[in-house]
Formats: C-alpha cells, sequence, structure tokens
C-alpha cells in the first residue's frame, strides 16, 4: 500500500523479482485507483511488465520512469552525458574490464591443463557470465536514484495534476529497462501509432545532482513549437539549476530514446570531468533529493497544464 509516492523508498526499495515486481504494481494500483486514474498492466517480451496509468490512446504527453531495480556493480555506472571523451573512455574501461577480468583464471586453467584452447573455453564462459552478472545479477538493494527517484517523481505528478488536465497525459513505467530497454521498447511495439506523435517525458536518475539535464531526441530537436515550450522551464532555482542540452555532444541512455519524441530528464553533479552521473548500481546509490522532486513535477505540470496548446509554461523562477 502507498499513502505518499515517497513511501516506494521504504516499502519497496527493491523491484527486481517477479514477487517484488507484483507486490510493487499491485501497490500501484491501488493508489492510482484512489486519485481516480485508470489503470492497467500491459506485457512484453522477456516477461516484461509495463504499469500504465492513464489513457494512452488520446494523451498528448507521456510521463515515464522504469521501475524495474539494476544489478549490484562492484563499480558505479559513471555517464558523462555532455562529454564526449570521459563516456567513450568510460565504455573502453568497462569493455576492458569484462575481457581482462575472466583472463587470469582462463590462463591458468590453460598452464594447468596444458592446453590453451581449454583456457579459451574457460575465458569465453566466464566472459558471458560477467556480462549476465552485470545485467541479471543480485539485485543493487540502494537504488534511491536508480530508479527510485524518477518513480517517485511519476507518482507525484500524478497526485498533483488538476482533473481538468488529466486527460492529456498517459503515465507508464516501464519494466526491464536495465536489461536493454524492453518495457519501453515492447511499449512503443504496442502504441505505435499514438506515440509517433506524443511528447515522452522520461525521468531516470533525478533524485541526486543541483543541475537538472533535459536531453531531447534529435526529431523533437528539429520541432520548433515544442522546443520553445520545452525552453520556457529553463532556470536557476536556488542551488538548482534546469536546462535543456540542445547542441555539441548529448547522450542519455534510456527509455526516451525509443521515442520520436523523447525527452530523457536526469539530476547531474558537477566534476573534473563536467557533468556526471555516479553512484549507481552500487551501495552509494542512496540519495533521493525531495527538492528535485518537487522541482520536476512543478515544472513538467507546468508544461503539461499550458494554455490553449501554446507550449508555454507558467513556471515561475526564483
Amino acid at each position: 500500500m502507498l499513502n505518499t509516492p515517497m513511501d516506494v523508498l521504504e516499502r519497496f526499495p527493491v523491484r527486481k523479482s517477479g514477487k517484488q515486481k507484483a507486490a510493487f504494481r499491485a501497490a500501484v494500483q491501488g493508489y492510482a485507483r484512489e486519485l481516480g486514474y485508470e489503470y492497467r498492466e500491459e506485457k512484453g517480451g522477456f516477461g516484461c511488465r509495463n504499469v500504465v496509468i492513464g489513457n494512452p490512446e488520446g494523451a498528448e504527453y507521456l510521463v515515464t520512469a522504469h521501475y524495474d531495480t539494476c544489478a549490484a556493480l562492484p563499480f558505479p555506472n559513471l555517464i558523462t552525458p555532455c562529454a564526449l571523451l570521459p563516456f567513450l573512455g568510460y565504455q573502453l574501461l568497462i569493455c576492458v574490464f569484462l575481457l581482462l577480468m575472466p583472463l587470469i583464471p582462463a590462463l591458468a586453467v590453460g598452464y594447468l591443463a596444458g592446453n590453451f584452447e581449454i583456457g579459451y573455453t574457460v575465458w569465453y564462459v566466464l566472459f558471458w557470465v560477467c556480462l549476465g552478472m552485470m545485467l541479471f545479477g543480485p539485485a543493487n538493494r540502494s537504488n534511491a536514484n536508480d530508479n527510485t527517484s524518477g518513480v517517485v517523481t511519476v507518482l507525484e505528478i500524478a497526485r498533483t495534476l488538476p482533473q481538468l488536465h488529466r486527460d492529456k497525459v498517459c503515465f507508464v513505467l516501464f519494466d526491464l529497462e536495465e536489461a536493454g530497454l524492453i518495457g519501453s521498447a515492447a511499449y512503443r511495439k504496442a502504441h505505435k501509432q499514438q506515440t509517433g506523435n506524443q511528447l515522452v517525458l522520461n525521468l531516470d536518475c533525478v533524485g541526486d545532482g543541483d543541475a537538472l539535464m533535459l536531453f531531447p531526441t534529435k526529431k523533437l530537436r528539429k520541432d520548433p513549437k515544442r522546443m520553445e515550450g520545452l525552453r520556457t522551464l529553463q532556470g536557476s532555482f536556488g542551488a538548482k539549476r534546469l536546462d535543456i542540452r540542445e547542441k555539441g555532444f548529448a547522450v542519455y541512455p534510456s527509455d526516451q530514446t525509443n521515442f520520436p519524441y523523447g525527452v530523457g530528464i536526469c539530476a547531474l553533479r558537477k566534476g573534473p570531468v563536467g557533468l556526471y552521473l555516479g553512484r549507481i548500481h552500487t551501495k552509494r546509490d542512496t540519495i533521493l533529493e525531495q527538492t528535485n522532486v518537487n522541482l520536476l513535477r512543478s515544472a513538467l505540470t507546468s508544461l503539461i497544464t499550458r494554455a490553449e496548446n501554446t507550449n508555454r509554461s507558467t513556471l515561475s523562477k526564483e
């Protein structure tokens, strides 16, 4: 049972096994019913179950987040979405790790067996075991930012959205994002006609950081009217700032990439490599700032409730 969206953090902190996910979905269903929304689950490939709140057929907006929990890793999944060289460098390090980690035991087996073909077989098997553990291994029990923060923000927007504007929005919680954006791909396939023109606002890791960033897809950046509406959300809010990444290198790997008019929304920290997302996939992922949730709730609600579809927001900047 959920009394408030923030209850997800305490009552359903891990959503990886089938039982954990089912309990979470049941609680969300009860919460959506109390708020007066339609609710349904949609099945997709590989056993995924997407949670759909509202009517997806006539909505102008999808407000989304993935609800599945990632596997625990011995190192953080560092993402630098605005800096090309650190982004590529870290991906290369992960590849090297995957290649070298099985190498020592494989060489040892090959040496002891006197047959390095056997060693190669051991290396090959261990490589896939390591890759599988990164994707499907034991759950990371600390996931306040990735992606409890996104789930909480989606439910907060649903909770506070005025009744008059509810027919404009469908809220979707995707399953199996961590396994390769499977849930959002299944939703896109099932609703291809509707999602071809909907603005998809995808919240992923929004709880830890002062730089709140919007990453629109390439097609969306070419739509002046929609971009005008997003630009009105930019500004400083005390120590926080909300910006749109329109030019230069911009890669944020999340569910919005499966939709033509998708916007990836995240919170980033500032460091030597520029803006970055860290801590996730490790036990250090313990920060979910209520301020970020409230700010994004206000900003996106302002966008959705703009008068006469003018793409102008009434968010007051302080």
